[in-house]
């Protein structure tokens, strides 16, 4: 069998990520007709075919899923190489791919990232929001952001949040028109704003009642898939519905009166957010600065805590 050339699983690993040819295309800098010529010589030299393809869609078959899952950890760690080689003369660079929520970014985007890229401009960081939670390693990321308690044991975990308080909110004039709960029960009642992860599952809203943990599944009027707080913020602020939110990220809302606590006393409290990446992997340079810049973050933020 004639091997493949890196640029040809490349170009593979591109149409994956992108789902379309015309975007990978632009990703890599050539033709579509370039493309296709390249992918077609790779399915060639493979005696199998990669991608069902259609006018409007390109899905990978079971054996380029298959490919894709070897592959992209390789690639991952030979453009790290490259990276970490060609920064041991100049000033550091590289990526940095972070697997995270759209919570979970929010307090790096806000308190580490300013001074970062100023002091690192050849730094480039990309957080992939995603939902559920996946293997960083197999999915070729540096690193993940997740609740600490989710946080696989083989990893190593640098708390930048000490606790997450979720709790439900909603606008006055919701709450006007509709009436407030007085128990969680009552919430069955109410319009809900909730999120759906990929597999079709509703998340549960997990409240405190009583001394207890309780789930509560509440009716959904809007329903966002893979979960999105900014666009949940947004239909509640617009009267929509209640939803359950980390309160940190609404307490502006909360100060200035747009929204309202709703249940106070229920909300649930979480362990804290974290950075996370494999114990028995060598950092490239860029990941390393990252990683050392979330650390310095979370001590001064637990020094300002003690005072």
């Amino acid at each position: 069998m004639v091997k493949p050339s890196l640029s040809e699983l490349n170009a593979f690993l591109t149409i994956a990520e992108q789902q379309s040819f015309r975007a990978a295309a632009k990703v890599l800098g050539i033709s579509s007709s370039a493309l296709s010529h390249s992918l077609r010589s790779l399915e060639a030299k493979l005696s199998v075919r990669l991608f069902n393809r259609t006018t409007r869609s390109v899905a990978l078959t079971e054996a380029g899923d298959k490919l894709l899952r070897h592959i992209r950890p390789a690639i991952s760690s030979l453009e790290q190489a490259i990276d970490e080689a060609a920064s041991e003369s100049t000033v550091p660079s590289g990526t940095v791919r972070i697997s995270t929520s759209e919570s979970g970014a929010l307090p790096l985007i806000k308190h580490v990232l300013p001074e970062f890229l100023e002091k690192f401009p050849r730094i480039r960081v990309e957080f992939i929001v995603e939902s559920g939670f996946i293997d960083i390693v197999a999915e070729g990321y540096d690193a993940g952001i997740r609740l600490h308690e989710d946080i696989p044991k083989d990893m190593i975990a640098v708390c930048f949040q000490p606790a997450m308080v979720i709790g439900i909110v909603a606008s006055p004039d919701y709450l006007k028109r509709r009436g407030e709960p007085d128990v969680p029960q009552d919430l069955l009642q109410h319009r809900c704003i909730r999120y759906r992860f990929e597999n079709g599952a509703l998340l549960d809203w997990e409240l405190q009642h009583n001394g207890a943990a309780i789930n509560v599944k509440a009716e959904n009027s809007v329903t966002f898939v893979r979960g999105s707080n900014l666009l949940a913020v947004e239909a509640v602020l617009n009267g929509l519905g209640l939803a359950w939110l980390p309160l940190d990220h609404v307490q502006h809302h909360l100060d200035s009166g747009r929204l309202m606590p709703v249940l106070p006393g229920c909300e649930m409290k979480y362990s804290g957010l974290s950075l996370y990446y494999p114990a028995n992997r060598h950092l490239p340079p860029a990941v390393a600065l990252f990683i050392k810049a979330v650390r310095d973050y979370a001590a001064r933020a637990r020094s300002e805590a003690a005072v």
